[in-house]
């Protein structure tokens, strides 16, 4: 797994010629790295008088947020394989009709696979993003800066990764698959960006 090795090792994939990691599998890593900085938080929370109100509801969280941090790292994984056969693809040969058109066909297929990981990418961001926001309501207040820190890595990770969809669904033939992938990537990036403005303008009215 690409986010077992050392992060200059994961950097110094990332800055190579290869094709993978690229922008997708980098999304769902600062996408994990959101979900860590808000379990962090909960670590900083539970325990403490201040907030034993609170305590069961931030455990919780903290469950919520290791799963979540488990399903992106698998997720930068899932990206790069879902890229090799759609690599693979733009390779075959399309001489004649019958290898054109078995061509367009798995290249189709491909496509959709590679839209399909950076938009679950986006599914899994947005949970860790509804988190941070309660969070940053209800977590120990010495943190809530790092609340901040993660909402802005996981707008970064969603957008990122809805690129990632965008370049694939604009070569599908299939325009009806496509348009409602949009749509739906759409709607993510509309709803991360008012989560993330709601809770971030939360977390600043306690840090200034």
């Amino acid at each position: 797994m690409m986010l077992e090795k050392k992060t200059t090792e994961f950097l110094e994939e990332l800055s190579s010629g290869a094709a993978v990691p690229g922008g997708g599998g980098a999304s769902a890593a600062v996408g994990a790295f959101a979900a860590a900085l808000g379990m962090m938080v909960t670590n900083l929370t539970i325990g403490k008088k201040k907030y034993a109100d609170v305590e069961e509801e931030v455990r919780k969280i903290r469950d919520e947020l290791a799963a979540l941090q488990d399903d992106l790292v698998l997720l930068t994984d899932r990206d790069a394989a879902a890229f090799e056969p759609l690599s693979k693809a733009y390779g075959l040969p399309k001489e004649t009709e019958e290898q054109r058109e078995e061509k367009e066909r798995i290249m189709e297929q491909a496509l959709l696979t590679a839209s399909e990981v950076p938009m679950k990418i986006m599914e899994t961001t947005l949970k860790v993003m509804h988190q941070l926001r309660i969070l940053g309501e209800k977590g120990s207040r010495l943190a809530v800066s790092d609340v901040g820190v993660g909402l802005l890595f996981a707008q970064a990770a969603l957008e990122g990764a809805s690129l990632n969809v965008f370049i694939n669904t604009k070569m599908m033939k299939n325009r009806k698959q496509a348009d409602e992938m949009n749509a739906r990537t759409e709607e993510m990036i509309e709803k991360g960006r008012r989560l993330k403005e709601e809770a971030y303008a939360g977390v600043m009215e306690k840090i200034k």
